[in-house]
């Protein structure tokens, strides 16, 4: 069984996705970071940064927190998403790693300035809306000759996929970026990232 310690984010959703796709059995704790959650000694004790999601593999006695290394780590545990093949597999995490050191945290600061800071700052703003479009300029070209960002399904998808979707709460459309728009519409009608979707 794994425990997944969790929320309604982007990088929560990863997590249950992948979850959702493997077919791991799973039970969900809530950590309700609007009320602080990640903050009490016990989840501290999970993920010494405060962050979520985490999850402790009760089996093999794992835990692992940073969503990429959580994806990472399910990938290899049953042997799926995450290719064997030294070249696909690095194809898979740099672009992995594309959207843990872009996309998360470009996407991330224009929905903190845009829709949660005190005051608007055009300026910061303007700099993050930027640079998610051009951001979702890079994945349109990566998307123009194949279904998905490294040709097959990969926990690659699973982790871009929570970011792009959210670009209407972040007042933005798709319509620009054709083979963008196209992925998300594909990954959107996986039943899998339905579910997941829904967790918690």
């Amino acid at each position: 069984m794994i425990d997944l310690y969790t929320f309604t984010t982007p990088n929560g959703r990863k997590a249950s996705i992948m979850l959702e796709e493997v077919g791991l059995p799973y039970s969900v704790h809530v950590i309700d970071i609007r009320k602080d959650d990640q903050f009490t000694p016990e989840f501290v004790a999970i993920n010494p940064n405060s962050k979520i999601p985490a999850i402790v593999d009760q089996a093999a006695g794992i835990t692992v927190f940073e969503s990429g290394a959580i994806l990472i780590y399910l990938a290899e545990k049953v042997g799926q998403l995450l290719p064997s093949d030294t070249k696909a597999r690095f194809n898979v995490l740099q672009w992995l790693m594309f959207q843990m050191g872009s996309v998360g945290p470009m996407f991330g600061q224009l929905n903190h300035f845009r829709r949660y800071a005190p005051e608007q700052i055009p300026y910061a703003i303007a700099r993050y809306e930027k640079e998610t479009l051009r951001l979702y300029s890079v994945l349109d070209r990566q998307l123009s000759d194949q279904e998905f960002v490294c040709g097959d399904y990969s926990i690659a998808d699973i982790a871009i996929f929570p970011w792009v979707a959210i670009h209407e709460f972040q007042g933005l459309t798709l319509d620009a970026h054709p083979h963008l728009k196209r992925w998300v519409e594909t990954v959107q009608a996986r039943p899998a990232v339905q579910r997941g979707m829904q967790v918690p």
